[in-house]
């Protein structure tokens, strides 16, 4: 059962130490502002924490460390570039910069330093989705909570010293080298690190990045330099001040690249949302439209990447977040997008599009009852309006699959009613109604599904198996030949009835054939070794 709320209402630190004691695991998503992260579970440990807004310090723990050298890293990096499924972490061990052991260690401080910075949101939004696991590439630690709870109870402490002086991360400051002169105070190794970098150019989350150290680290050691009076406050960053006439040129692209979108010529609109992430590069907008794109084209990984940079840009929006979801979701990293799903419907409740995906994320996850549920909440979503295809097909897959064949014939029939072209819906429904042994019912709306996608295999493979279970062997061996055209490689059940076909023929050599193929898809196919070995017997 989700667990979510307000972090006004709950603070951070009180959730974790809950899902600790209950033993929990899953992930909590956690939201504040134009920020968004997760923390892992299993059986109540953290496992694996990130911000997705948030650059990824791995590699500048390792240089400041001293475990690796720039250059280490830069190769790294240029490496990571041709991996699109390799983290930096795992390409280091790789090239033997790092030992297995070191990457798990400093994955648990990266990992360590991002919680202790959520402890820092006092205000947003939290949910917990059970069971919810990391990405498969992702390296994973075990880190008792209550270490964290502790040593995070103090930095929060510090923190709320450090906001009197430094408010914002937009703020200005510049060293003043008189003071530092005349001192003979010692400065820690962080201020130390600083001080060339207080140049009265950079703000706080600009020095936060060139120092590649952590949030805490270097507002603990600005905080001393300012109380200290070595440096002091200049102003603030500007807010990415473009002139009006490349303002005008961008929103030329932009318009463009929306225009040229909606008419179907992606290949223009791609080159204009490009031309617009080139000239402002801090949007949101045009890698979502990327995103988009790369769906319309199928190239998943690239649609992932863009709509990560969109949450990245422009904030965790629902719309990006929901079609990130569905791109994880077509590469089967169906953990990931169950949780970012979750993500979006918890910014958009009222949505039926994003709870319809959010059904069936569940569905492809097997959660049938869970499915039926968010199903059934999109269609009270969705009011008056008929539901897509899609929601059909979803509810009669969720309801047969938790049992409710009443329910599932009900949807599919209702499915047909609104779409009668559907292939899809139409070969669901004859399967219905082949188990609720409506065989004449069935062979219609297969007749109905072949006429409409005369192409789509399983209709054909359906459509033998019916005539195969009435006996209408020649017919059945004629369809199940079709299928091979169409996929040959749809399942060892299809060669094993040929094979029987072909016996019932007296056709050994063929029967032979096939039911080889069966046991090559399938090695535990025992009825087709058995009848090899019958047939064996008797040649």
């Amino acid at each position: 059962m989700a667990i979510k709320g307000s972090l006004k209402e709950a603070s951070l630190p009180d959730v974790i130490q809950l899902l600790a004691m209950g033993q929990k695991t899953g992930c909590l998503a956690v939201a504040h502002r134009h920020n968004f992260g997760y923390v892992y579970f299993r059986n109540g440990r953290i496992i694996y924490a990130s911000i997705v807004n948030r650059r990824d310090r791995l590699g500048d723990i390792l240089v400041n460390s001293g475990r690796i050298s720039p250059e280490q890293l830069a190769q790294a990096i240029d490496l990571q570039g041709t991996f699109d499924d390799k983290k930096l972490g795992q390409i280091l061990v790789d090239t033997g910069a790092i030992s297995r052991e070191e990457l798990v260690q400093y994955v648990a401080l990266q990992i360590e330093e991002a919680v202790y910075f959520l402890f820092t949101w006092n205000s947003g939004t939290f949910n917990f989705e059970v069971d919810v696991q990391p990405a498969s590439q992702d390296v994973l630690v075990s880190i008792a909570p209550e270490t964290l709870l502790l040593e995070g109870a103090r930095r929060v402490d510090e923190w709320s010293l450090i906001q009197h002086k430094i408010p914002s991360f937009d703020l200005i400051f510049e060293v003043r080298e008189s003071r530092i002169a005349a001192s003979t105070a010692t400065l820690s190794p962080e201020q130390e690190r600083l001080l060339p970098l207080l140049d009265g150019q950079r703000d706080v989350s600009q020095l936060i990045d060139a120092a590649g150290m952590g949030e805490f680290e270097v507002g603990k050691a600005l905080f001393g330099l300012i109380t200290a009076g070595f440096v002091h406050r200049v102003g603030t960053s500007a807010t990415s001040e473009v002139s009006r006439a490349n303002e005008g040129r961008i929103e030329e692209h932009r318009n463009l690249g929306i225009a040229f979108y909606r008419a179907s010529m992606l290949e223009e609109a791609e080159r204009e949302f490009r031309r617009v992430a080139e000239l402002r590069p801090a949007d949101g907008n045009a890698p979502f439209h990327l995103g988009l794109i790369a769906v319309k084209h199928g190239r998943w990984e690239e649609a992932i990447a863009m709509f990560q940079r969109a949450v990245e840009k422009g904030g965790p929006r629902a719309s990006a977040l929901h079609n990130l979801a569905f791109a994880m979701e077509r590469l089967g990293r169906l953990t990931e997008a169950e949780a970012t799903y979750a993500a979006a419907v918890d910014r958009a409740r009222d949505n039926p599009r994003i709870m319809l995906g959010w059904g069936i994320s569940a569905l492809l996850r097997e959660d049938h009852a869970l499915a039926s549920a968010r199903l059934i909440r999109a269609r009270e979503l969705m009011g008056e309006a008929d539901p897509p295809a899609t929601w059909y097909w979803a509810a009669t897959l969720a309801h047969a699959g938790s049992g409710n064949q009443a329910a599932a014939l009900e949807v599919a029939q209702a499915g047909v009613a609104s779409y009668p072209a559907s292939a899809v819906l139409n070969n669901n429904l004859a399967v219905l109604l082949e188990l609720n042994g409506d065989i004449a019912g069935a062979e219609t709306q297969l007749d109905r599904a072949f006429t409409e996608e005369p192409t789509l295999p399983q209709i054909s493979k359906n459509m033998a198996d019916l005539l195969y279970r009435a006996g209408k062997y020649d017919e059945a061996g004629a369809a199940y030949e079709r299928v091979i055209k169409l996929n040959p490689d749809l399942g060892d059940d299809l060669y094993f009835k040929l094979g029987n076909i072909s016996f019932k023929r007296r056709d050994f050599a063929q029967a032979k054939a096939y039911w080889q193929r069966a046991t090559e898809l399938n090695a535990g196919h025992e009825l087709a070794r058995s009848n090899l070995e019958m047939l064996a017997s008797v040649s």
